[in-house]
Formats: C-alpha cells, structure tokens, sequence
C-alpha cells in the first residue's frame, strides 16, 4: 500500500495560517505534502492569487494525514 504525496513549491493560506510569532507563522495543510527547506518561495491565499509575499520553511511535520509547516515570513508584498 502507498502513501500519496504532494510537493508543493509554494505556500497557499486559503487565509487558514496561525502567527505563532512575529514573522513566524503555522499552518495546516490536509494530506501529506512536501515542502522546500530554507529556500525562499511565494506565500499566497489562493493558487490563481497575487504573491503576498516571500518565506521560508522551517519545519515541515506528517501525522493523521495532514502536513503541519512552520514558516517564516522574510518579505511582503502588501500594503496591509
């Protein structure tokens, strides 16, 4: 039996993101993804969105199918 997997090189919040920190956020994701580590990549709210900015994984989690990710936020491209 195989286990499905995902990789995504970019972060999409759907707006379901927690700020554990300043610049640090966790989110989420369902299934089992795998992400880049410590390699700056797009931050977006939905996939046909504009970039909200740039960050970086920190830590990337699996269990109960679901993927938790850690990342900090290194740039913004919004004027909120």
């Amino acid at each position: 039996m195989g286990m499905p997997l995902e990789l995504n090189t970019m972060i999409v919040t759907k707006g379901r993101e927690s700020r554990e920190e300043e610049n640090l956020f966790r989110l989420t994701k369902d299934g089992y993804r795998l992400y880049p580590i410590d390699i700056p990549i797009e931050v977006r709210k939905t996939i046909e969105s504009e970039t909200n900015g740039m960050a970086v994984i920190q830590k990337v989690s699996w269990s109960n199918n679901q993927t938790d990710i850690t990342y900090q936020l290194v740039s913004l491209n919004s004027t909120n």
